[in-house]
């Protein structure tokens, strides 16, 4: 199929009848023209169907206008309320998102960081801590501000958005054995960097109660049907177990679920609580025992600690810690 020509500079300015350097000037600031010329541009643009060409921006070094948001999953809703609350805050300041997925490889990381430094993104969110020595140097080299974001507990580049994995299924672990829980196993999934260190959090709730931790990982990915295999896993290893406490809510849900197939009452004979506060969670019977964590804000602040950076303004505190808030539900 032959590509169509597209619409150019020139034809939008003999449509309106002005010079290309006045359509080329809107386009980059439209209070730079007058209210009565933009209005007769904007008609053009739309009814010519113009297509904004940056490659020239990017080719000489400009500003491309661009985000680069590095996410390790497309179909977890955590990422997708993230990217929601980026999209908010980028698109009213004129930058559009450029998306790439690594599912959770470092390897892979480096790949799609090194593909959005080539096309000049003027900077960068990412959703690890922890990046090869490639990654570093590469964003050391750019010099393109970064944000992080997920993790307050572990080192960052130049600026963190998060909150505190520790301490947070530290807090529900906490609040489980306040309600008589002493038999409590940890299932998590993926073993990233958060995955562990809820388990450290976990682990030392438990020890603190003079409490045998009991954790079963893996790698597989987060779903409800793992969440159930770890729970038939768990009772088959500690059948003396009364509480599971889950790295995420896929994993808790699947976990009842499978509860609810054998038979067994939740939070009757085992109590369970997940992390994050998926809507799934809030619908099911019994509504889950969760760590609800602010997805939406940690994007639209990471967006805007972005923006200042790129508006010249320095890093003021290098990490944020945006807190968590525990749901007892009904599942404990």
């Amino acid at each position: 199929m032959t590509k169509k020509k597209r619409p150019t500079l020139q034809d939008v300015a003999d449509r309106v009848g002005v010079t290309k350097m006045t359509v080329s000037r809107y386009l980059k600031d439209p209070a730079q023209v007058s209210a009565a010329a933009g209005e007769k541009i904007a008609q053009a643009l739309d009814e010519l169907g113009y297509i904004r060409n940056r490659a020239p921006d990017i080719l000489s070094n400009a500003k491309s206008h661009a985000i680069g948001v590095l996410l390790p999953s497309l179909t977890n809703q955590v990422f997708a309320e993230v990217l929601r609350g980026i999209e908010q805050v980028t698109e009213a300041a004129g930058y559009q998102t450029m998306l790439a997925h690594y599912g959770y490889s470092a390897k892979v990381e480096e790949e799609r960081i090194a593909s959005l430094l080539s096309y000049n993104v003027d900077g960068l969110i990412l959703s690890e801590s922890y990046h090869t020595a490639r990654t570093l140097k590469m964003i050391q080299t750019s010099g393109v501000p970064v944000v992080e974001i997920m993790d307050v507990c572990s080192s960052c580049i130049e600026q963190a958005v998060g909150i505190d994995n520790i301490a947070a299924a530290r807090a529900m672990v906490e609040a489980m054995i306040a309600r008589g829980y002493r038999h409590i196993v940890y299932l998590g999934a993926r073993q990233d960097v958060r995955t562990l260190q809820r388990q450290q959090g976990y682990a030392a709730a438990m020890q603190l109660h003079g409490l045998m931790p009991r954790s079963l990982l893996t790698e597989r990915a987060s779903s409800y049907s793992l969440g159930a295999d770890l729970l038939a896993e768990a009772l088959d290893k500690y059948p003396e177990l009364d509480g599971i406490f889950c790295t995420n809510d896929d994993l808790a849900v699947g976990a009842i679920f499978e509860c609810q197939r054998r038979g067994i009452a939740v939070p009757g004979r085992i109590g369970v609580a997940g992390f994050h506060g998926h809507d799934i969670g809030q619908a099911i019977v019994p509504r889950l025992a969760s760590v609800i964590t602010p997805r939406k804000a940690m994007g639209q602040v990471a967006a805007e600690r972005l923006l200042a950076r790129l508006r010249g303004e320095p890093i003021g505190e290098r990490t944020l810690d945006l807190g968590f808030e525990l749901k007892l539900g009904e599942s404990l």
